[in-house]
Order: C-alpha cells, then sequence, then structure tokens
C-alpha cells in the first residue's frame, strides 16, 4: 500500500489527520510531520526521515502538503530527488485531497498514480455561496498575473531579508504578496555552489517570481551595472548579516535590513523566539548600524517591529554571562 505523509506548519496535519480518519476511517501507513514555531527545517527534515521509514512501503510515498515553497515542502523536496521515479509530493492540502487520497490507495498502486488522480478533487472540493460568487469558469488557462516593473533602467530593491531559511513558506506568500518582486535573488558564496540547494530554491519561488542565487561579489557586481535589469523589483535573501555586510560595503545600495529568522546553533544564544546570535553575528550587525541601515524586526508583514537594540543588547548579555 502507497505511504501518505502528510506536512504542515503548525498542526493542521495532525488536525486533518484526526478529520480524515473520523469521516474515512483509521488508515494504516499514514504519518503527520509537523513544523512547530520553535522548530528549524533540520527538525522537519528528521521528523520526515522518522516517519518515512516508518511505512510500510519505502519506495512508494506520497507527500500530501500544505503550502508550496515553504518550509515543509521544501524539506521533502530536498529529499525527493533521490526518489522521484516514485515518490510525488501534491500541495494546497485539504480535507478531500486526503480522503480522495486514502480512497485512491484502494485501487491505485503507486504514489505518482494517486497524486494525478487527487489534484481536481482537492480543486473541486473548494466552493463558494452564494454561487454568482464562484469565479467564472476559463475556456483557456490565464496567464499568471504579472507585476508591474518600476523604472526602466534601475534595479529597486523591495526587501532585503536576513533568513537563515531564505525562500520559504513566509516569504513566498506573505512577503511576496505585500513587496511584489519580479526577481527573488539569494545572495549567498555558499548557497551558490551547492547546486542541489539552487535547484530547490529556484523550483520554489511564487508563480510569476523568477529566483536565482548568486555569490555575494556578484550581487555587488549587478547593483554597480543595474542598467540591463530593466525596472525589475528584486527581493534579497541573506542567510547571515555578515553577508549583508560584505554587500553593503562593496555597493548594494540598501538602506533597511528586515531580520526574519536566524537558526540557533553551537555556541549562539536565542534572546526571543526566533533570533539566535553569537558574538560574530552581534557584531556585523553593529557595522550595519554604522553603516546607516535601519531593521526592521518581523517574521511576516502583519506582525509587531521588534526592538532590535533590545534584542542585540540581551542577545550581548547573555553571551557574557557565558564566558
Amino acid at each position: 500500500m502507497v505511504g501518505i505523509i502528510l506536512a504542515s506548519h503548525g498542526d493542521f496535519a495532525e488536525g486533518i489527520f484526526q478529520s480524515g480518519s473520523m469521516i474515512f476511517g483509521k488508515q494504516e501507513n499514514v504519518q503527520t510531520v509537523t513544523l512547530m514555531p520553535n522548530e528549524g527545517p533540520d527538525d522537519v527534515k528528521t521528523k520526515l526521515k522518522k516517519a518515512i521509514a516508518s511505512l510500510d512501503d519505502q519506495e512508494e510515498v506520497l507527500f500530501l502538503v500544505d503550502l508550496w515553497g515553504g518550509t515543509p515542502f521544501n524539506q521533502v523536496n530536498s529529499l525527493f530527488e533521490a526518489h522521484k521515479d516514485k515518490w510525488a509530493i501534491v500541495a494546497g492540502m485539504n480535507l478531500p485531497m486526503v480522503i480522495e487520497a486514502y480512497a485512491s490507495r484502494l485501487s491505485m498502486n503507486t504514489a505518482r498514480e494517486i497524486a494525478a488522480h487527487i489534484s481536481r478533487t482537492a480543486k473541486e472540493g473548494v466552493k463558494i455561496r452564494p454561487e454568482e460568487l464562484e469565479p467564472a469558469k476559463a475556456t483557456a488557462s490565464a496567464p499568471a498575473q504579472q507585476v508591474k516593473k518600476g523604472t526602466p533602467g534601475t534595479f529597486k530593491y523591495v526587501l532585503a531579508r536576513v533568513d537563515s531559511r531564505l525562500l520559504h513558506g513566509q516569504v513566498a506568500t506573505a512577503w511576496a504578496k505585500t513587496t511584489q518582486p519580479t526577481r527573488i535573488i539569494v545572495v549567498s558564496d555558499a548557497v551558490a555552489e551547492d547546486d542541489l540547494r539552487k535547484k530547490l530554491i529556484q523550483q520554489a519561488a511564487p508563480p510569476g517570481v523568477k529566483a536565482h542565487v548568486v555569490p555575494v561579489a556578484q550581487m555587488i557586481k549587478l547593483a554597480k551595472d543595474d542598467q540591463h535589469f530593466g525596472g525589475e523589483r528584486a527581493l534579497l535573501l541573506f542567510e547571515n548579516p555578515q553577508d549583508v555586510v560584505r554587500a553593503v560595503k562593496g555597493g548594494v545600495p540598501l538602506t533597511t535590513i528586515n531580520v526574519g529568522s536566524m537558526a540557533h546553533s553551537p555556541g549562539k544564544v536565542q534572546p526571543n523566539k526566533v533570533l539566535a546570535f553569537n558574538q560574530d553575528d552581534i557584531d556585523a550587525f553593529a557595522k550595519l548600524r554604522e553603516a546607516g541601515l535601519a531593521f526592521d524586526v518581523r517574521k511576516v508583514p502583519n506582525d509587531s517591529k521588534g526592538d532590535m537594540n533590545e534584542i542585540l543588547k540581551k542577545a550581548q548579555d547573555e553571551l557574557n554571562k557565558l564566558r
């Protein structure tokens, strides 16, 4: 029997698993994987590997995930390449999709066959009352919404963000919709040398937006010679503040840096739920402040802005205690 893994941000996967069991009955070879607020990509990958190992058939696995480009999707996708001839991923998980997947296992023997079948049911499960609010059925596929570009011959920076997860759900949905970039550029020497990570980032880009990965030196060159961009709206993503310092010193004309997520690792302190610092991080932000940059501390656009000075002071105090 095809194994199914439901993956989501928060407890959504657990909830939809419970609802599916109430409607269709208890299911074997179904696991849930959740990304909780205090967890990062590596936690999700560990959970995924454990869930896969628990399935009777690890060759035929169907992944139903909540959001294309989100962290659960990205981590599934990082494992997918080695099994792409048999595994399948479907994003936009809803209850009709899950129930149809359960039913399909009774007559279908491959994950890819089930994935192709359940997409239509998932879409048909979205209905509106009153009926006149339903969108008219198009006779042909509508083109992706085009974001209006800026003044020809200029490169407009709509957001520069420090986020150790780089391109994930919060960026691909909330920030992309708010800032309307035409290009998302990951600025990282390490990622630029990793073909798999580059491919995964390009696949996670929202519709109508191109994603690129460039080393810091290349971003500096692009900033100094931006005439060929023809009004592109760029959203820059940095893994760490040290790369932002290099970019700004090299001439990338940033005025504000959004600080969204910095993962915890050995040697770092964590003054709040999403930001962790070592001394190099704190020193890098000090250099950015000296360069005149403002800090916008928010995970998503609707969050209240955090006080970066207060956060850095708390982090420094905690590091001093460890010495």
